[in-house]
């Protein structure tokens, strides 16, 4: 019976030790209630981090492919909108929304009805069939508020006909699912990142901006960051990223990424009306996954240095 009541025991505790949310991520329980109202609006899942909410738009509906090979959705396919509180108890929100090329148009039109913004448009890819583009949006408000009005760009993504077909052709990268080290990655990147199915990534932010709207600090769930994310195996694997730069930071990078054999493939701003301005540049490249950290780390390393003195005068 001692044994008996031993095991009763530990069960129990076990069973507490699930409930009490100690075992894994966030959940549900974890989510303010106002932001849990907002998922069941929108129809997605989320969660709570860092004072933002993240609602989560991937695009597993398209079967993407670069240079003819398949791309997983963690590789760069995740839409998403987040909101966190700023002054007055009101939220801003932003988010990018992953859209093929028929669906752009009409998700805008969308967008721009319900009194949202739209500050940026975009690729992030170059090679990739169907061509894929992303789309920011922006608005401050209540959170149910935002909810509703987000609601009806976000239900027309993945219903819009697609009256267009693309198709690249030519290509070698050639990379498939296999073993991939990814502690010598984080090793050599500095950084530790997430596993997602077969795509690994590494996320930076930029607190060293420390920017804010109405309040609100943009961190890195809010969109302020670098990424890398990894696929393939350690002989032969792809990487793809974005690098959130001050206006003195682009060009060092970009030499940075090139000369380690990464392609350049958008610049772009995300955000409007922010200060300073922060620019974004994406990259993609293909080849052994240690070789792909260190352009990523050389691109990190280019990151938060002072701006030099010598000034360039503007035409």
């Amino acid at each position: 019976m001692r044994r008996v009541s031993k095991s009763v025991a530990i069960v129990g505790a076990v069973c507490a030790w699930l409930t009490s949310g100690a075992a894994g991520p966030a959940s549900a329980q974890d989510v303010p209630a106002e932001y849990q109202a907002v998922l069941k609006t929108l129809g997605k899942s989320g969660d709570y981090k860092e004072a933002v909410l993240k609602v989560n738009i991937p695009r597993t509906d398209v079967r993407v492919t670069i240079s003819g090979r398949p791309a997983p959705t963690p590789f760069g396919f995740g839409g998403w909108i987040a909101l966190t509180k700023g002054d007055g108890g009101h939220d801003v929100m932003m988010g990018d929304l992953v859209l093929t090329e028929d669906e752009v148009n009409p998700v805008m039109s969308a967008v721009l009805n319900s009194g949202l913004d739209v500050t940026a448009l975009h690729n992030h890819f170059f090679f990739e069939s169907p061509r894929m583009f992303y789309m920011h949006v922006h608005g401050h408000g209540k959170a149910a508020d935002l909810a509703r009005m987000a609601k009806p760009a976000v239900d027309l993504i993945g219903k819009v006909a697609q009256e267009h077909q693309s198709q690249v052709t030519g290509g070698g990268a050639n990379v498939t699912a296999g073993p991939m080290d990814t502690a010598l990655i984080a090793k050599t990147a500095g950084y530790s990142g997430e596993q997602n199915g077969a795509v690994y990534k590494i996320t930076v932010g930029r607190a060293d901006l420390k920017l804010k709207e109405m309040g609100a600090v943009i961190n890195s769930r809010m969109g302020l960051n670098t990424w890398a994310a990894f696929y393939g195996s350690d002989a032969n694997a792809q990487i793809a990223g974005d690098v959130a730069m001050l206006a003195h930071e682009v060009t060092s990078v970009l030499k940075a990424l090139r000369s380690n054999g990464l392609k350049i493939v958008a610049i772009h701003h995300h955000m409007t009306a922010t200060e300073p301005d922060v620019y974004f540049l994406h990259y993609w490249g293909t080849g052994p996954s240690a070789k792909l950290a260190t352009g990523f780390r050389a691109a990190l390393n280019e990151l938060g240095k002072k701006k030099g003195t010598r000034e360039h005068s503007t035409h």
